[in-house]
């Protein structure tokens, strides 16, 4: 089966069971829905230069956010995420990538674009000012849990493009997320949302194989947040 259908399956199961916890409290006002879609631009920080960055990549993450106040301007929020995302590694010594069939030797300077495609579970906490005419502004920060469910390469050097990558990349991570923004009121309970937002991971998203460097790879993420809350 197509992977990104199982993922597919799998984050609207992921929602029907959040939804379902909550019961019959979901129709009051002290739940509110979202929807989310972020453009985004990701890339890497190394630890270390035998494995630099090179360069920014365009990504997107979209999705469906759940926020349950326990008071009229504090929320717990969560919800489910696929996150498009990646960066561009350069090393400077010759190194061996795993591929899905083969493997590839990358010499001094080749540059290898990892793509990466995320089920993200974000738990925060979001703050928001009261209504001020028809806006508030607010502000999300909590942790992420990042399973990768698409690990790809480029390597145009070696006219390689879209090789399947999950012997080099990690496939769980933890991360956090830092978002402000304003929230504009459509009426009723309806808002358009827009803002700003940075998030980082916590370990190494490569696995350090035989004969690579002994680094530690984050992925960065600043994204412009688009939404509509219900």
């Amino acid at each position: 089966m197509n992977p990104e259908k199982k993922t597919g399956r799998a984050g609207f199961s992921i929602i029907l069971l959040l939804l379902a916890l909550q019961g019959p409290d979901l129709m009051s006002q002290d739940i509110r829905l979202s929807l989310w879609t972020d453009p985004l631009l990701s890339w890497f920080s190394s630890d270390t230069r035998e494995s630099a960055n090179s360069g920014i990549r365009p990504g997107l993450n979209t999705g469906i956010g759940i926020d349950r106040y326990f008071r009229p301007n504090y929320a717990f929020s969560t919800g489910v995420f696929l996150t498009s995302c990646g960066g561009n590694i350069v090393y400077s010594d010759t190194i061996q990538l795993s591929l899905k069939n083969s493997s590839a030797e990358l010499l001094p300077g080749d540059k290898a674009v990892y793509r990466i495609k995320y089920l993200t579970i974000p738990i925060g906490i979001k703050l928001r000012t009261h209504q001020i005419g028809y806006i508030r502004f607010y502000s999300n920060v909590g942790l992420d849990t990042r399973f990768a469910i698409s690990r790809r390469v480029n390597i145009p050097a070696m006219d390689i493009e879209g090789e399947s990558i999950t012997g080099e990349l990690a496939m769980l991570n933890l991360g956090y997320h830092l978002h402000a923004g304003i929230e504009y009121s459509l009426g009723g309970s309806a808002a358009f949302a827009i803002g700003l937002g940075y998030e980082n991971t916590f370990f190494d998203i490569t696995k350090d194989n035989s004969g690579q460097p002994d680094d530690r790879i984050n992925q960065n993420l600043l994204l412009v947040k688009l939404g509509v809350i219900f």
